[in-house]
């Protein structure tokens, strides 16, 4: 089984994650984001460009009323550099994690674990607790492709809930939240068992996701898991108007 390239798995997460909508600036792509955070609202380079190039991306996003933001892929070097000339700061080294779905265990251990959708309201409070807004929960509401809310219940509470969406034959994980009060207790790990099995139900062969290099302890459970981490990219922000 052939692990799935870079592209492959951006191209999963613009259709896991996906802006209000897409603007097309050659050789840019521009994200309107509507408040959905910075992987909805970030540029990218979608052909070859020259450093002159940039002037145009930042017109276009100011025009969608959103402070410049590049993200910087694998490949994008040259681009790093230039805006690192122009002041740009770097914000948010991210990895990308993936797990072979073939021949790994589906059963899941918590059978208080329910796949449903849309999430309720008590998910979207717990969410909003931890970030995760009515603009991020606006971006799972316009994920066309097959998509489901994991949610773990304890007697009287939600103790933590993921987001997870297919796109061809990757499962990607976002948002997964846990109670601050349940944190510790495998609510995690059990979660992302559950999104194993719902990815493997579904017909996918690859769990992916994408968390930030600051997150340790996400990172501390992805790796115990067996995830392994096979990429990486971080944004560059304009500097503040002074």
């Amino acid at each position: 089984m052939t692990r799935p390239t870079s592209s492959k798995l951006f191209l999963a997460l613009d259709a896991t994650w996906p802006p209000l909508r897409f603007v097309n600036l050659p050789p840019w792509t521009l994200r309107e984001g509507a408040g959905g955070g910075q992987r909805v609202s970030a540029a990218t380079a979608a052909a070859d460009l020259c450093k002159d190039d940039i002037t145009a991306a930042e017109v276009g996003m100011r025009d969608l009323q959103q402070h410049p933001l590049f993200m910087l892929r694998p490949g994008d070097d040259a681009l790093d550099e230039w805006l690192k000339a122009r002041n740009y700061d770097i914000v948010d080294p991210v990895a990308i994690y993936l797990m072979p779905l073939k021949d790994r265990p589906h059963d899941v251990p918590d059978t208080t674990i329910k796949s449903t959708w849309p999430a309720s309201a008590v998910v979207r409070a717990l969410w909003e607790k931890g970030g995760i807004g009515p603009a991020r929960v606006a971006v799972m509401d316009r994920v066309r492709n097959t998509k489901t809310v994991l949610v773990a219940k304890g007697a009287t509470q939600c103790l933590g809930a993921a987001f997870v969406a297919k796109s061809d034959d990757i499962a990607m994980l976002h948002a997964l939240e846990v109670a601050p009060d349940s944190q510790r207790r495998g609510i995690g790990t059990c979660l992302m068992h559950a999104a194993a099995q719902w990815a493997n139900q579904a017909g996918a062969e690859w769990l992916a996701l994408m968390v930030t290099r600051a997150n340790s302890p996400a990172n501390a459970l992805y790796r115990t898991l067996g995830m392994c981490d096979v990429g990486q990219y971080h944004y560059r922000r304009a500097p503040q108007a002074k």
